[in-house]
């Protein structure tokens, strides 16, 4: 290979993996080109990590494994990138040398001088011998220093995201149950006068889907975090959101309406912008959410609260074309994401998280045998 093709190489390697780094890093909105390199790594990466996920039968072992895929995601891309300006540096200093051909040990040597280069390790064992291949070094120099203090200045920034994400669905264990949904949240509305709490939520959940949108596509890797718990999610969350806001503007109360239609329409632009970064491809899904049992224990659920549901079929019918405008999209990416989605209601009764303790068996004993003694004597 000739001087020339090897620096139009580095070269071009070079440019991609800071224009990569550029796009993901600090642009803050989605990205239309398709041919990029962190849009290869995760499409290489997650199938292969959700190919095992899928194959482990216990769900807390899955969901712990699938926990570990965004951060370790997001550390194997910043080694790909930094190993890739390692090589393109090698490339142009190779170019620099002049020389046709290399042995693989004299391109190691190449590689070694440009990584600790890179991360300015200045040993000094081993140096350029030209001009240009100084040039180089120096260059690469500053671009690593530069290029580790933005990656360092980047993970803050989207921790930061994912903690501000986390504080609704957090919220909602109390409010909807776990996992949350729209029949619990509707239930546990105050018997009198529920209008301002409800509104209020909704207005709320508004909030917090717009700011899922804007975090989710800046930092698109933040839909691969799971949340604390096995039985919640974001993804989950902002469904519920939506089941309860298609619910309130089906019963067709002017007094909430209004705020759960500016709900629902924010928290479905937030699940249609999300999902086409990650599903390009429509997949009908095998089964339906909202089955006749679940329609039955929804209106079970909600009888006995001021947001019973009426008889006749105007209600379930406008509930379905509700229903179309979000469900093949959080189902689509449900699938993509290994997410279980909320059901509308449950059809037994589960335990609130917060309800649940390592100490709980322990106290509840102690406590008997207390009120024993007291007994006793």
């Amino acid at each position: 290979m000739t001087a020339g093709l090897t620096a139009l190489g580095g070269i071009w390697l070079a440019a991609a993996i800071l224009g990569d780094a550029f796009e993901t890093v600090l642009v803050p909105r989605r990205i239309g080109r398709r041919v990029r390199l962190t849009r290869y790594f995760y499409l290489f990466t997650w199938p292969v990590w959700r190919s095992v996920a899928l194959a482990i039968r216990k769900h807390s072992r899955r969901e712990a494994l699938l926990g570990f895929y965004g951060p370790s995601s997001l550390i194997l891309l910043l080694v790909c990138w930094a190993l890739g300006l390692i090589v393109a540096f090698a490339l142009l200093q190779v170019a620099a040398l002049g020389v046709q051909s290399l042995t693989w040990r004299q391109f190691g040597t190449v590689i070694y001088l440009s990584g600790e280069t890179f991360f300015t390790l200045g040993f000094g064992d081993i140096t350029p011998v030209n001009i240009m291949g100084r040039v180089l070094s120096v260059l690469e120099a500053g671009m690593g220093f530069g290029f580790l203090g933005t990656v360092v200045g980047y993970l803050p920034t989207m921790y930061a995201g994912f903690a501000q994400r986390e504080v609704e669905i957090a919220l909602l264990d109390a409010r909807a149950g776990s996992p949350p949904t729209a029949a619990e949240f509707l239930r546990r509305m105050p018997a009198e006068n529920p209008i301002p709490v409800l509104n209020d939520a909704m207005r709320d959940w508004e909030r917090w889907s717009a700011q899922l949108l804007e975090t989710h596509i800046s930092y698109p890797q933040l839909a691969y975090y799971r949340s604390q718990h096995a039985n919640q999610s974001w993804l989950g969350s902002l469904t519920a959101v939506l089941d309860a806001s298609a619910i309130v503007i089906a019963l067709d109360d002017p007094r909430n309406r209004r705020q759960a239609k500016m709900t629902f329409a924010m928290a479905r632009h937030a699940l249609v912008d999300i999902t086409q970064i990650f599903v390009t491809r429509y997949v009908p899904a095998r089964v339906t959410r909202l089955t006749p049992e679940q329609y039955a224990a929804l209106g079970a659920v909600l009888a006995p609260t001021p947001m019973r549901l009426p008889e006749g079929d105007a209600f379930g019918e406008h509930l379905a074309e509700l229903r179309l405008l979000y469900e093949p999209y959080a189902e689509s990416l449900a699938s993509y994401l290994l997410i279980d989605l909320p059901p509308w209601a449950h059809l037994e009764s589960r335990r609130d998280n917060w309800r649940g303790g390592p100490w709980d068996r322990t106290l509840a004993i102690r406590h008997a045998a207390e009120h024993s003694a007291d007994d006793h004597f």
